[in-house]
């Protein structure tokens, strides 16, 4: 039975419409056996080459049998067999990324589109209690996408709609880690999903149900704040409380490492988005919340390194490019963004402020630091800004602030000029 319904689902749901090679996912378990024979079956009929891609995990002893039974199955089908031996520390975790990379790799070196995996709806339920359980915020309820782009292609889930129940029993191996009740998934399975089908033997059905609904919910919501940019502060704070909250979710969702943020930490960053400007905060997996006083993004912490940043001398009748920069000393720039009058026509030096830097604006001795709170310069420009020195003297902060130094010169004679123009 489950053969014509599978077929069934497969074309009404254009699964492969766009695939011409295919992937299988494999691991010699009875979901995968079954989902690597129905692909067989109907192969021809759905016009697409298939593969095996298969881990051996070295954990079990049956590992070495599963290995060998599936690259002889694989040369009696005639198709692809892709293996890969897991190294490193062994963790569920650690071995679940190790999978998927290596699927990736499959799909981007011998030219599969797509890689389909055996999840069905009793997995869907146990992910769906799992993330109630572990206190996930609504969206994530949604559960095991059927689909999603993945490495070079997509991800697909042909078996999502179908209970185990409906199985047939064919030939696989048996995992019996899977009965441990060390892994939380196993007691959801094996423990609290048959205690509470005792109060709702649909329970499963019901829970896959809810993952279908809150996909499709969010769906509709993201479609339709899809024009809106949340990430402008003006517009953010324009919306209630729950909008705002949604629109830091979906951002979220972007970042795949910041998905599960905890839910603490989630809050925290509401908070600061309605309340504060100009910072950066630190999150996990080596991101940043970095917050100007028009917006806010989220980006990855570049590695630091022990390199500090050059010093640049530029003389008089020279030209020099310096980060986004070019500099002309008594060196005219067609279309010159700023022109600084100088001192002297001794060198000038460009750096990065130091603890301490002081200007003379309109008539006053000021701290730069002091400058940049006050003319509101983001902190990640501020960590960029070019100060332009000559005889000790700060006389300028690029595309940012002139000393009174050198706005005008000190006689008609001595004009020297730094001619600044940005790089597009």
């Amino acid at each position: 039975m489950i053969k014509q319904d599978f077929y069934k689902v497969a074309s009404q749901r254009h699964f492969f419409d766009k695939h011409d090679k295919v992937l299988i996912a494999v691991s010699g378990g009875l979901d995968s056996m079954t989902l690597l024979t129905l692909m067989l079956e109907y192969q021809a009929a759905f016009k697409i080459e298939l593969g095996i891609a298969h881990v051996h995990h070295g954990q079990r002893l049956a590992s070495d049998a599963e290995a060998a039974y599936l690259e002889e199955y694989a040369k009696k089908y005639g198709i692809a067999y892709h293996f890969s031996r897991f190294t490193g520390d062994f963790s569920e975790e650690r071995a679940r990324d190790f999978r998927y990379q290596f699927f990736k790799d499959c799909m981007a070196e011998k030219g599969y589109s797509a890689v389909v995996t055996a999840h069905h709806a009793d997995d869907q339920a146990e992910t769906v209690l799992m993330r109630l359980i572990r206190g996930s915020r609504l969206r994530h309820l949604s559960g095991i996408k059927e689909r999603q782009a993945f490495g070079p292609g997509e991800l697909i889930r042909p078996l999502l709609s179908f209970s185990k129940s409906e199985f047939e029993s064919i030939f696989h191996f048996e995992d019996e880690s899977n009965l441990s009740k060390d892994y939380f998934r196993n007691r959801v399975r094996h423990d609290y999903l048959p205690l509470l089908a005792t109060e709702n033997p649909n329970l499963n059905q019901h829970l896959y149900h809810l993952a279908q609904e809150v996909d499709d919910l969010t769906t509709a919501i993201t479609h339709f704040i899809k024009e809106i940019d949340y990430t402008c502060l003006e517009v953010f704070n324009a919306y209630p409380d729950s909008i705002q909250s949604y629109f830091l979710q979906d951002y979220l969702d972007q970042i795949p490492d910041l998905k599960t943020l905890h839910k603490a930490q989630f809050e925290d960053l509401l908070h600061i988005l309605r309340t504060q400007k100009n910072k950066i905060i630190p999150l996990k997996a080596d991101y940043q919340l970095i917050v100007t006083y028009e917006g806010f993004k989220i980006e990855k912490i570049n590695p630091k390194t022990d390199e500090t940043t050059p010093i640049i001398m530029v003389e008089s009748g020279n030209h020099v490019f310096h980060g986004s920069f070019q500099f002309g000393f008594n060196q005219k720039i067609d279309h010159a963004d700023q022109e600084v009058v100088l001192l002297s026509e001794s060198p000038v030096y460009l750096r990065s402020r130091q603890a301490g830097d002081q200007m003379i604006i309109n008539g006053q001795t000021r701290k730069v630091r002091r400058l940049f709170i006050d003319q509101k310069v983001p902190l990640s420009e501020r960590n960029e800004a070019i100060m332009i020195e000559q005889d000790q003297k700060i006389l300028g902060i690029v595309g940012i602030a002139v000393s009174d130094l050198s706005k005008y010169p000190k006689s008609d004679t001595i004009n020297n000029r730094l001619y600044i123009k940005k790089i597009k």
